[in-house]
């Protein structure tokens, strides 16, 4: 797995023209108000950069509830990125939206450069995930917020039966039949059991410098929200 999160990139340009119609279907449009609720988490802030913004899914629900004056979207596919350039255009936020073509773990932003800071479906797929939210602490600005939504494994046995099988099983078939790349969604199934999700993640979100450091589970656990803020050196 190791080898094709250094390509992962590449992995998610070969996928793009059918991401957001499989994540809705395979989902049944949870994702939609996962991040719904996520965004409604967050207080309203000026600059905002979105890290793995993939088709800008995040980006453009911060914008519809006023959440960001400005997003910087940064990601690794130029592929998904295309994707959504083209859906922040179709939204008329072209002029608050700008996309960048960047690594997570190299990130080409000076030092507290950001109001926020989030990522939705992003961190598992990062090369080194620790290096990756040292980064996301570094661009954000004293008294600044971090927002996560990730997949997480459930903990209740029949709900983690059927996560497996979806996961295993039906999320490859239908990935393989729609985008004819099966490679690619056994990657997404693997990465989701390896990620540390509840307070195993939050642990690398405090060890990353992040205070104040929360998790929130939705829909029995399947995925979940987490924040944290860089303390304000100032107090």
């Amino acid at each position: 797995m190791e080898n094709e999160k250094q390509h992962i990139g590449q992995l998610f340009d070969r996928i793009a023209g059918s991401y957001d119609g499989l994540n809705h279907l395979l989902s049944l449009n949870i994702d939609k108000s996962w991040r719904r609720r996520a965004i409604r988490m967050l207080p309203p802030v000026e600059q905002v950069l979105d890290v793995a913004v993939g088709t800008a899914d995040l980006t453009i629900e911060m914008l519809r509830q006023g959440k960001a004056r400005q997003i910087v979207g940064l990601d690794l596919s130029q592929g998904m990125m295309a994707i959504g350039e083209k859906k922040v255009a179709e939204h008329g936020y072209s002029d608050c939206v700008r996309f960048d073509y960047g690594s997570a773990q190299q990130m080409p932003y000076a030092d507290s450069s950001f109001d926020a800071v989030t990522c939705s479906y992003g961190v598992r797929n990062f090369a080194n995930m620790d290096e990756g939210l040292r980064e996301m602490h570094r661009v954000l600005r004293p008294g600044g917020e971090v927002m996560v939504l990730e997949f997480s494994y459930p903990t209740r046995p029949f709900i983690r039966w059927a996560y497996d099988l979806y996961f295993t099983h039906i999320l490859p078939f239908v990935g393989n039949l729609l985008s004819r790349n099966k490679g690619a969604y056994n990657y997404l199934n693997r990465s989701v059991k390896h990620f540390p999700y509840g307070e195993a993640f939050c642990q690398h979100l405090r060890a990353a410098g992040f205070t104040d450091v929360t998790a929130t589970p939705l829909t029995f656990g399947i995925s979940t929200i987490y924040r944290g803020k860089k303390s304000d050196m100032k107090k």
